[in-house]
């Protein structure tokens, strides 16, 4: 193994997952934790048992995708991929073309893999470690069981192997992707009052959505957006109603 790449592809990986969900913590579970309190989906917060678990599974997650971006890169593995070197190869206007399609198929992906690992004969043994965090906090972000984190990141070797990617594609891709996977188990719902009923919102995943999705198991599987989830009829049916409630809340006076 080449170890100078894979501790550069751990660094770019892991500091990507620090300062996004450290960032998260540090402003709505620390510094401004009674300010916000109000937009908190479940009015209680993790144990430190809980936070410690989380982080563990997140290391172990950053090893393994530093562990297959390796293998992708590597010189017997490499030429038989997609990637390319010089931007002007293809030009800037597939450049940023190809953002919004590797969008659409993480989405997707996503949506199609969690409805399978949701499977009761493949449930315990892959998913149920993620699923621990039943009160999710920003540390969940990346808190896979092994199996899990390979599968997650089998959607990067499915860019490797469709469309001519750049290397950059992915930093850029992947720092959005973190982002809103932080928003996601955030705990905090951030939209304002009524978003998930205008015309876009209401196909945008949301905190509140995932946060249901640990508290019950069941529905909202969605990962960016709500199309697959409203497609198939897997959103749960209390969810506009608990995105109002949570919404509505106002500060303490």
């Amino acid at each position: 193994m080449n170890w100078e790449f894979y501790f550069a592809a751990f660094q770019k990986i892991s500091s990507r997952y620090f300062i996004v969900a450290l960032s998260g913590f540090l402003i709505f579970y620390v510094i401004f934790r009674r300010m916000f309190f109000y937009r908190k989906i479940q009015q209680k917060f993790p144990a430190n048992s809980d936070f410690k678990r989380e982080l563990g599974y997140s290391l172990l997650t950053m090893l393994i995708f530093s562990s297959i971006i390796v293998f992708l890169n590597s010189p017997a593995i490499v030429m038989y991929t997609t990637r390319y070197q010089s931007i002007s190869e293809y030009g800037w206007f597939y450049y940023f073309s190809v953002f919004p399609i590797l969008f659409i198929m993480h989405d997707l992906y996503f949506y199609i893999m969690h409805r399978i690992m949701h499977h009761p004969s493949l449930f315990k043994y892959i998913h149920l470690v993620h699923h621990k965090s039943t009160n999710p906090s920003p540390w969940a972000a990346y808190a896979f069981h092994p199996l899990e984190a390979i599968i997650e990141q089998g959607i990067v070797v499915i860019f490797y192997f469709t469309l001519p990617i750049h290397i950059s594609h992915l930093a850029i891709f992947f720092l959005f992707s973190i982002v809103y996977n932080v928003y996601g188990h955030l705990g905090y719902e951030l939209y304002p009052k009524g978003f998930n009923k205008t015309w876009i919102g209401r196909w945008i995943n949301t905190s509140v959505n995932h946060n249901q999705h640990h508290q019950y198991f069941k529905g909202n599987y969605g990962l960016y957006t709500l199309i697959w989830d409203r497609i198939f009829g897997t959103i749960r049916k209390d969810y506009d109603a608990q995105f109002e409630t949570i919404s509505k809340r106002q500060p303490d006076s």
